[in-house]
């Protein structure tokens, strides 16, 4: 027997790679591993591919690059330049807010 009650939506809940917390998907921006081997920052959440999610926060991304929460999400190695990129696109959407 099925009720006709309105049922509250769920929020999809993502854990930060940096500081192990979990946070709204929406608040959190994705790393993404493309299945041609990239690695890019996909702002509509939406790509295919591997993501790793962390806060919008330099500290998180510095935690992750320390603890290896990227490259452990992706499983894959990260070069260093890939990093620069992402700090870099990082430091614009912080400027951004």
């Amino acid at each position: 027997m099925r009720q006709n009650m309105k049922t509250k939506n769920k929020i999809p809940m993502r854990q930060c790679t940096g500081c192990r917390e979990m946070k709204n998907k929406k608040e959190m921006m994705r790393i993404l591993k493309t299945p041609e081997n990239e690695i890019t920052l996909d702002t509509t959440g939406r790509k295919n591919g591997r993501g790793a999610y962390l806060c919008v926060s330099m500290d998180c991304f510095e935690k992750a690059v320390k603890n290896h929460g990227i490259e452990r999400s992706l499983k894959t190695a990260v070069p260093d330049e890939v990093y620069e990129e992402l700090k870099k696109e990082l430091e614009n959407i912080e400027k951004c807010q």
